[in-house]
C-alpha cells in the first residue's frame, strides 16, 4: 500500500491516476500480467500510446514489469503493484510553507560542455550541434532542452530565507536522462548533483530516451531520432540525508549545503572519469513529458 501525501514526491502518483485510460490498465492487470501489445488489443489503442501511460503508472510506484522469453521473442510483462492508496489530506495545524523557484533551462551561469552537445528552443535549433561555442548564445535563454556528452551545466538562484531561517528539507525536480548519439534504449550515465559546491551523489541514467515515442510536450518540428523525453527525478535533502525519488543517495543533510550564502548554485555534471560517461539532457518546459522547468521546493516546516 502506497501512504501519501501533499508532498512533492506524490504528486506524479496522483497525475498517474488522473486517467480512465490507466485505470483500465490497471484493471487489466489487476489479476493477470499482460504485456503491452495485450492491453493495446484490449483497449483498441496503439502500443506507443500505451507504452507511455505504462511508464507514468510505472513512474508513480503503481504498476511492475518484467521481461521474459516467449515464442522466439523478448516480451516485458506488466502487473499491478499495488491493492491500495492511501492519501492523507491537510490539516489545519499541518500546513506546509512551502517557497517553489523555478529556473529556465537556459539560464545557465556556468558551463564546460562537450560533443555530442547542442540547444534548442520550442521553435528552432540554436546554432550549429556539437559545437559548445552556442552554449553563450544570447538565445541561449529561451531554450527548452540542452544536452551534453560530458562536462557540467551550472545555474544560480536567489537565496529567499529570511534571517533565521533553516529549511526541514529542500527538493530540486527536473526531467532528466542521458545522451547518446541519436536514440539509445541502454544507455547509462553516471550524473553527479552539486548544490552550492557540496557533492549531493550520483545518479545513474538508464538511457537516451525515444525510440518508441516521441516526448508528450516534444514540439512538432523536432527531429525523430534525437532526445525525445527523461524522467522525473526528485532530488530531496532533509536532515536525515540526501534522497533520489526516495532511495537514499547520500548521507548530506540541510546542515552541510551552505543555505546562508546570497545565492544557491545547482550544478548537473558528468565526470569524464566516471564508470558510465553517458552524458546528459535537461529537458524543460514545452519539451519530453513533464512541462515544467528545474524546481526547487523549500520546506520551511509547518504553521498552525
Amino acid at each position: 500500500m502506497i501512504k501519501a501525501n501533499g508532498e512533492a514526491k506524490f504528486m506524479s502518483l496522483y497525475e498517474a491516476l488522473a486517467s480512465e485510460v490507466r485505470w483500465r490498465i490497471m484493471s487489466l492487470i489487476a489479476d493477470n500480467e499482460m504485456n503491452v501489445k495485450e492491453i493495446a488489443a484490449k483497449l483498441e489503442l496503439s502500443p506507443s500510446i500505451v507504452t507511455m501511460h505504462i511508464r507514468k503508472l510505472e513512474q508513480a510506484g503503481l504498476t511492475g514489469s518484467h521481461r521474459i522469453r516467449l515464442n522466439g521473442g523478448t516480451h516485458k510483462m506488466c502487473f499491478l503493484k499495488q491493492k491500495r492508496v492511501e492519501i492523507e489530506l491537510p490539516t489545519a495545524t499541518q500546513t506546509p510553507r512551502i517557497r517553489e523557484q523555478t529556473i529556465s533551462v537556459g539560464h545557465y551561469t556556468s558551463f564546460d560542455v562537450h560533443p555530442t552537445c547542442g540547444l534548442g528552443t520550442q521553435e528552432k535549433e540554436i546554432g550549429v550541434w556539437d559545437d559548445p561555442r552556442y552554449f553563450l548564445d544570447p538565445e541561449r535563454v529561451n531554450a527548452g532542452i540542452l544536452w551534453f556528452g560530458r562536462g557540467y551545466v551550472e545555474y544560480k538562484t536567489p537565496n529567499y530565507l529570511l534571517p533565521g531561517q533553516m529549511p526541514e528539507a529542500i527538493e530540486i525536480s527536473m526531467e532528466i536522462a542521458s545522451e547518446a548519439p541519436g536514440l539509445k534504449d541502454h544507455w547509462p550515465s553516471d550524473i553527479e548533483f552539486f548544490f552550492n559546491g557540496v557533492k549531493l551523489g550520483t545518479w545513474t541514467s538508464p538511457a537516451d530516451f525515444g525510440r518508441a515515442a516521441r516526448g508528450i510536450y516534444t514540439p512538432d518540428w523536432w527531429h525523430r531520432n534525437v532526445n525525445q523525453y527523461g524522467l522525473l527525478k526528485t532530488i530531496r535533502i532533509d536532515t536525515s540525508g540526501t534522497f533520489i525519488d526516495e532511495e537514499r543517495m547520500s548521507d548530506i543533510t540541510v546542515a552541510d549545503i551552505l543555505l546562508r550564502e546570497q545565492f544557491w548554485t545547482l550544478r548537473f555534471a558528468v565526470d569524464e572519469k566516471a564508470v558510465n560517461v553517458g552524458g546528459l539532457t535537461l529537458y524543460g518546459a514545452g519539451f519530453g513529458n513533464h512541462d515544467q522547468d528545474i524546481l526547487i521546493r523549500v520546506y520551511l516546516g509547518t504553521m498552525t
